[in-house]
């Protein structure tokens, strides 16, 4: 039996603008907004003292785990 597939959301990131297909990230400046997983990533990389430099390699690290793990 095929299992049913979620809905694909679409939406542009406030904070830098990027259009994204992933749930959504919390804001953790406002506690209200919606963001891109990134932002969301970094913000979180941020909060524990993660330099800008090293928050990016951390997020191209990710992406390329994710693409390695496709199907």
């Amino acid at each position: 039996m095929k299992q049913p597939t979620e809905a694909k959301i679409s939406a542009v990131c406030p904070l830098c603008g990027a259009t994204y297909h992933e749930p959504p990230a919390l804001s953790r400046t406002d506690g209200e907004s919606l963001i891109c997983p990134d932002c969301g990533i970094r913000q979180a990389l941020d909060s524990i003292g993660v330099k800008p430099d090293e928050q990016e390699k951390i997020l191209n690290t990710i992406h390329d785990s994710i693409r390695q793990n496709k199907p």
